[in-house]
């Protein structure tokens, strides 16, 4: 299940991305719904999905029932994938942070930048560049979570703006109360979406976490 609700900022990139998602689903066999509407969490609804994507959410999405059952969805053994701003949603449930594994802080102007592989052996890294040159909108992040199995960091020196220093994760996993986490900052823009390098990147990450 994609979902897109926006409490917050919107990006213009949704549709893009939840089209990409869908040609993602169909070209390797798996179904994908789509919605904005939080009353479908509920544990009698989610229990059809084997993860739930969170495409550049942001805000407060989800009230405390909704909350209560995505909680026990994850420990049911199922999946999360968060893409760019999931990290900038749900700022007041803690849960969410340790899933999410950061909060968004900041972001300077769209530029380019170099992206090193920390882990070449996951399937949403084995096909990148060792480094990956990129354009894309680059979250600085807070309230960084420990235990986080880090994919891709930023190289800071090849860009202005950047303030988590030397080590500046950009894209990690984790397994988490029960479930499989997964989140990739990159996919603020448009051109993101027909990327095949992000694309088979964000497939690596929907295939690690609906796998059991």
């Amino acid at each position: 299940m994609v979902f897109s609700k926006t409490a917050g900022y919107h990006h213009a990139s949704i549709p893009a991305g939840i089209a990409a998602i869908q040609k993602l689903g169909a070209e390797n066999n798996f179904e994908t719904d789509t919605t904005t509407d939080a009353s479908l969490f509920t544990k009698k609804n989610l229990k059809k999905y084997a993860a739930v994507i969170f495409l550049n959410t942001t805000g407060d999405v989800l009230n405390q029932e909704q909350q209560t059952a995505f909680e026990k969805y994850i420990r049911s053994g199922k999946g999360f994938l968060g893409v760019h701003a999931a990290t900038d949603t749900e700022y007041d449930w803690p849960w969410y942070n340790q899933l999410v594994g950061a909060y968004f802080k900041s972001h300077p102007k769209q530029q380019h930048a170099e992206l090193t592989i920390v882990d070449a052996t996951h399937a949403s890294t084995k096909h990148l560049p060792a480094t990956w040159k990129r354009f894309d909108e680059w979250y600085n992040f807070k309230s960084m979570q420990p235990g986080l199995q880090v994919l891709i960091k930023i190289d800071e020196k090849s860009y202005s703006g950047g303030e988590n220093g030397e080590f500046h994760p950009m894209a990690w996993y984790h397994e988490f109360d029960g479930g499989r986490a997964f989140y990739t900052e990159f996919g603020h823009t448009d051109e993101s979406y027909s990327d095949p390098l992000y694309l088979k990147h964000l497939l690596g990450g929907i295939q690690y976490v609906i796998s059991k």
